[in-house]
């Protein structure tokens, strides 16, 4: 301890008493202490110190006292604490003699210099005497883990090619096309209408990739005001403006580095963000906001858009040159209507998705059912068959769903459906067996507009109206049909 000479004399002594009363209240209440001196040699231990040394190798005092603390104490830090005079307050030690919990002090004399260390053996059998400590930091290191794992699991891709469902010629055509722009390096840009399935794509793009170990970022364009948009693409530097975090904040290059960074709603971005984005991807290298510092990154670019980015250059609303960037393997995904072949596989593995998501049962389609959803035009595609087997699932009482239970939805869903075009007849017509021979859809159309009819005409007591109003037909429409079914 060295003395501080801006003290009064009574409070030096005083000082100078607890520095004694806490030396001897170490060495007694401690497993053992020892003193180095500044050439790093051991000068003294206490007597609970002396127990270690036959486990360390030593059978006499004289052995290890004196010598240098390096050669008879293994792993020891001791020479740290002499070189930069900064404590060392708690460290784990593990040694020939076991595992200890230990304390490294300085030691200075009244210049302040640093003439020695004395170390302090805390706890001995520290995974007894601290195991509440070490099981509370075991499972806090366990809880990080999981929420690692788990963020990387979010930047995983979630689908495969087999998670595109359709063996039609549309969609057996995309899946070849993808497969090839998944072995290469180049930009992908898939086009299509919005719910054909693109993010879908772009997921399973990164999964059959050489990147697929790395992870999978997207950034949807719609979805982030334009303020923060640059802000998200390339991070903010730590204290960049007000309210900024001091820690700083990655963007999605950095997230996506070595892996995939997928643009959803390409169409949508701003064009403050397109120069930008455009130098980024020929630099290959970002710039963080409020930093002055560029940072490399390596990501292979999908971008998606619903929007027609050709017209869009030709109006001057997003820029030619990144156009011509990002076109590298351009992939034109087919809307539904031109896929309706794949509709009856859809239809499958969407209700087996909603019930495993909703944990209720299986739906189960009549054949009539389901060649009046085959008939529909889904302008919203994929995403809006789902919505409309999601709305029968909820509905209805039973698994088993019949065509005038769809019609009701499609109806009540305000879905622009197919205009009845074929007379019904006086007498029923028996719906073809569609899985037994091809039936031209016009056939089909008109066996389920005539049942749909009979039902409609049932579940309103014969009123016309009614009935018209339920089918989404007009009074002049529905009279149309059944006048001529009665001269018939």
């Amino acid at each position: 301890m060295t003395r501080d000479d801006r003290l009064p004399r009574d409070a030096q002594s005083i000082l100078e008493l607890a520095a004694r009363s806490m030396f001897d209240l170490f060495a007694n209440a401690s497993e053992g202490m020892m003193l180095v001196d500044r050439n790093a040699r051991v000068v003294w231990i206490n007597d609970q110190y002396r127990r270690f040394l036959p486990a360390l190798g030593f059978e006499r005092e004289e052995d290890f006292v004196g010598h240098p603390v390096s050669s008879v104490v293994q792993n020891t830090q001791m020479h740290q604490v002499l070189a930069t005079g900064k404590p060392i307050l708690i460290d784990l030690l593990d040694n020939k003699a076991g595992t200890f919990v230990v304390s490294r002090i300085p030691l200075r004399d009244d210049a302040g210099e640093v003439i020695g260390v004395l170390g302090i053996v805390l706890f001995d059998h520290p995974e007894t005497t601290l195991q509440p400590l070490i099981t509370k930091f075991a499972r806090l290191e366990q809880d990080l883990n999981e929420a690692r794992r788990e963020l990387a699991s979010q930047r995983r891709s979630k689908y495969t090619f087999a998670s595109f469902v359709g063996s039609s010629p549309g969609a057996l055509e995309v899946k070849r096309q993808a497969r090839r722009a998944a072995q290469s390096a180049s930009p992908v840009l898939l086009l299509g209408e919005t719910g054909t399935g693109k993010e879908l794509l772009a997921h399973a793009i990164h999964a059959a990739s050489p990147r697929a170990g790395r992870p999978f970022v997207s950034v949807n364009m719609a979805a982030v005001p334009d303020t923060l948009l640059e802000a998200e693409f390339f991070g903010v530097a730590p204290g960049a403006y007000t309210g900024a975090d001091r820690k700083g904040r990655d963007g999605k290059f950095k997230l996506a580095d070595g892996g995939t960074l997928f643009l959803d709603e390409l169409g949508d971005m701003p064009p403050s963000v397109q120069v930008k984005l455009l130098r980024a991807l020929q630099e290959g290298e970002i710039e963080p906001l409020g930093s002055n510092k560029l940072v490399r990154f390596d990501v292979r670019v999908v971008a998606a858009t619903s929007r027609d980015l050709q017209q869009m250059v030709r109006d001057g609303t997003f820029r030619e040159d990144l156009y011509y960037r990002l076109n590298v393997l351009p992939i034109r995904v087919p809307p539904l209507r031109e896929r309706q072949a794949d509709i009856p596989l859809l239809i499958e593995a969407l209700c087996e998705d909603i019930a495993a998501r909703g944990g209720g049962t299986h739906l189960e389609l009549s054949e009539q059912a389901r060649a009046l959803l085959a008939a529909q035009g889904w302008r919203g595609n994929i995403r809006e068959l789902r919505n409309v087997l999601e709305q029968l699932a909820l509905r209805s009482d039973s698994q088993h769903i019949e065509a005038d239970e769809v019609l009701a939805v499609l109806t009540e869903a305000g879905l622009t459906l197919q205009p009845l075009t074929t007379k019904i007849s006086a007498e029923p017509v028996q719906v073809p067996d569609l899985e037994a021979a091809v039936v031209p859809l016009p056939v089909q159309i008109a066996a389920l507009e005539q049942r749909a009819i009979r039902d409609a005409l049932a579940r309103t007591g014969g009123n016309r109206a009614a009935a018209a109003r339920l089918l989404g037909i007009s009074r002049a429409s529905l009279y149309d049909r059944l006048g001529d079914a009665e001269n018939v």
